[in-house]
């Protein structure tokens, strides 16, 4: 298991975020969908989970009707080294079908593929936002928050959501989504409606920013608003 730093406190840390902090926020050019990469944990003790995102993740497609639009690519890990991601499509339908076509299988955390996998998408075409979920983490954090912060550098902030309160995930996934210019939120594997609106709310910013991420009143869009490091 990593050895994890309590924090992020030493000063190329620091400096490191204040250069995110001071990247222009997030903008989505109109009349272009907001691109949104959908990151899962699909290993054995997440089928559950996976289950329920499969019914909620049309929330997404519904919240931003009036915003533009929205173009997902679910990716998702499993068993021994297996990665997978879809193209970006536009259809809750579609996404729904191919989630449901999945079963999540034993093995190790790939949150570094997943990261490097979402700077070679950004890279191509802008991806505005990356939302990651999941249970654990059994990587090195440092590579991890390494990429986390070239995301930040690359305007695509990871929004980390943790089901449970597992420390070494916690841990990490609040030092990825720091070093990201994203947000952080654990959620209730028993509460289908706080993970429904952490959807909503990453979905909404990535289709329209800060703006449209402002009009919302859930207290899960407040909690994200209120991470995201101040615009330049």
């Amino acid at each position: 298991m990593p050895n994890l730093p309590a924090k992020t406190g030493n000063a190329a840390v620091a400096a490191f975020l204040d250069k995110v902090a001071s990247l222009p926020a997030v903008a989505v050019a109109p009349g272009r969908a907001g691109r949104l990469l959908f990151a899962i944990d699909a290993t054995a003790s997440r089928q559950p989970s996976w289950d329920r995102a499969c019914h909620l993740q049309a929330e997404m497609f519904h919240a931003v009707r009036d915003t533009g639009g929205l173009a997902v690519s679910l990716a998702y890990f499993r068993g021994h080294g297996e990665f997978a991601a879809t193209p970006f499509l536009t259809s809750a339908e579609e996404l729904a079908r191919r989630m449901a076509g999945v079963t999540c299988l034993g093995g190790h955390t790939q949150v570094v593929r997943t990261l490097r996998h979402a700077l070679a998408q950004t890279k191509q075409d802008r991806v505005n936002a990356l939302i990651l979920i999941g249970d654990a983490f059994e990587e090195e954090v440092d590579e991890a928050c390494h990429l986390a912060g070239e995301c930040g550098l690359r305007g695509l902030p990871l929004f980390c959501f943790l089901e449970g309160q597992h420390p070494v995930a916690a841990n990490a996934f609040r030092q990825m989504a720091k070093l990201s210019g994203g947000a952080f939120a654990p959620f209730d594997a028993a509460s289908a409606t706080a993970l429904r609106d952490l959807l909503r709310a990453v979905a909404v910013y990535a289709a329209g920013g800060r703006r449209a991420l402002a009009r919302l009143t859930s207290p899960a869009a407040r909690g994200i608003a209120g991470q995201l490091p101040a615009p330049a």
